[in-house]
């Protein structure tokens, strides 16, 4: 069986998902054999607050080092965007899009951080870390820098 021939989403029209778990992440077997790092960044990222219904955004960055999988870029981004109506606190978000990956991909080492910009004049950043960095690997600083407002 080819690598890619269980993939539904790449190449074809599809709708966001209703709700994160209906989204179907898909994946495409690793590429490679030597230890690396893959970065997705979603500078947009949005859901909704469960009390207030208010929109709530955040720039996500997940890193990861992938065994057998990697996830397929489309899908992850229709998994994100099935967000966009789910009333759910930042950190139920962040850990849970951290976790949902690692129950999908089953990565060597996967860290995700989620930079919250403030509402109610507070800025929030999670963070959630799944297993052990390879040794050797190379990680870069996460690129976000601290919620500075107009100052």
């Amino acid at each position: 069986m080819d690598r890619y021939d269980r993939l539904n989403q790449l190449g074809a029209q599809n709708p966001l998902p209703a709700s994160p778990d209906e989204a179907v992440l898909e994946r495409v077997a690793n590429p490679c054999d030597a230890p690396y790092m893959v970065r997705l960044v979603a500078p947009e990222f949005t859901s909704i607050c469960p009390v207030t219904g208010q929109p709530d955004f955040a720039h996500l960055v997940v890193d990861y080092s992938p065994k057998d999988w990697i996830v397929e870029s489309k899908a992850f981004k229709l998994f994100l965007g099935s967000y966009r109506n789910h009333g759910d606190f930042h950190e139920a978000c962040t850990t849970g899009i951290g976790q949902r990956l690692v129950r999908e991909i089953d990565p060597l080492w996967l860290r995700i951080g989620g930079y919250w910009y403030p509402r109610g004049g507070i800025p929030i950043d999670v963070f959630y870390q799944h297993g052990t960095p390879p040794e050797g690997l190379w990680i870069p600083d996460q690129g976000v820098p601290p919620y500075r407002g107009r100052g």
